[in-house]
């Protein structure tokens, strides 16, 4: 008798959940906010409003620890299961965020975000913390496509998606509002045996 299948083979089977934590490296980690992070969380952000506000549109979403805590709970409470967000912590301290902006389980896909704070930016943590990440999709949550969205103009963000082996598969015309204008949307791709060669070469 044969063994039942699962999930990806059986999509009416339940699908792996993202990890709570992953190391990237010695002394960098991303983990899943709870709730006594939302101040942290907050402090970051609003002390890098201007900075993140040129590319990021939801600065005017977040204006209290308790809008922190709300996303947080929002998550512990499984309330999105195709959204996840960690921390991004080098030597325990908080220097930004990793997401699963979307995931597509249905088609084994998934979009990622992220942002680091100023003072932390050109460093490689994000390509490090995004390669764990892709890692982490493809090998253990048996997802097949990864996305990254960006700006056009955004050309540190694009430096990630290019860093990583991306290749560019199109551009958007007016993707985003962003406060009090639209943005054009650079779009990023690559697959799991596309990333699976790249690691070996």
């Amino acid at each position: 008798m044969p063994e039942p299948m699962g999930w990806p083979e059986d999509p009416d089977s339940p699908h792996p959940e993202p990890a709570k934590s992953l190391l990237v490296e010695d002394g960098l980690e991303i983990i899943s906010p709870v709730e006594k992070d939302a101040e942290e969380l907050f402090i970051i952000v609003d002390e890098n409003r201007s900075y993140l506000r040129e590319w990021l549109p939801w600065l005017d979403d977040v204006t209290s620890v308790d809008d922190e805590v709300a996303l947080i709970r929002s998550l512990s409470e499984k309330k999105d299961d195709n959204f996840c967000f960690y921390l991004i912590r080098q030597f325990g301290v908080l220097v930004g965020v990793i997401s699963l902006n979307w995931i597509d389980w249905s088609n084994r896909s998934f979009g990622l975000g992220y942002w680091v704070s100023q003072s932390s930016s050109g460093q490689g943590i994000v390509t490090k913390a995004c390669s764990r990440l892709i890692d982490h999709c493809f090998d253990d949550l048996m997802l097949h496509r990864s996305v990254i969205e960006v700006a056009v103009e955004n050309y540190p963000s694009r430096k990630v998606a290019e860093g990583l082996g991306m290749r560019l598969e199109g551009v958007s015309k007016d993707r985003e509002w962003l406060y009090d204008h639209y943005t054009d949307s650079s779009l990023y791709a690559i697959t799991a045996p596309e990333w699976k060669s790249l690691s070996q070469g």
